[in-house]
């Protein structure tokens, strides 16, 4: 399984890129920010995407968008990734398109399983 994970912090980046393949054995790809992230889920075809929410310029919001209107990345599975665990924040980011809202800080032991317990959920 090829994860792309999108987020400005490079800390959780490293973080969530170690949890998934050394914990989780899934092919991890990342991106800075939302038009990279854009442009690499294009090319790389990852079968899920965790994207942070709150970005400087382009946001988790507008990325999904963006996503969502590429022909090769409209049907990319997305996993949203806040600090804001607020039951109508979580709401608004499932009613754009999320499959889930997962919280930071997050369980490196325990992001795997979350991600695979979320994309088996969505089918």
């Amino acid at each position: 399984m090829k994860i792309l994970i999108i987020d400005d912090e490079d800390d959780i980046r490293k973080i969530a890129r170690l949890s998934l393949a050394r914990v989780g054995g899934m092919d991890v790809v990342d991106a800075s920010n939302g038009p990279d992230g854009v442009r690499k889920a294009e090319a790389e075809r990852p079968d899920a995407i965790l994207l942070d929410v709150m970005m400087p310029g382009m946001d988790g919001p507008a990325t999904l968008a963006m996503l969502r209107a590429g022909e090769a990345t409209c049907k990319i599975p997305i996993l949203f990734l806040t600090a804001k665990a607020m039951t109508t924040e979580i709401e608004r980011l499932r009613a754009l398109g999320a499959v889930a809202v997962l919280t930071k800080p997050f369980d490196p032991m325990l992001l795997p399983k979350q991600v695979r317990q979320a994309l088996e959920e969505a089918k």
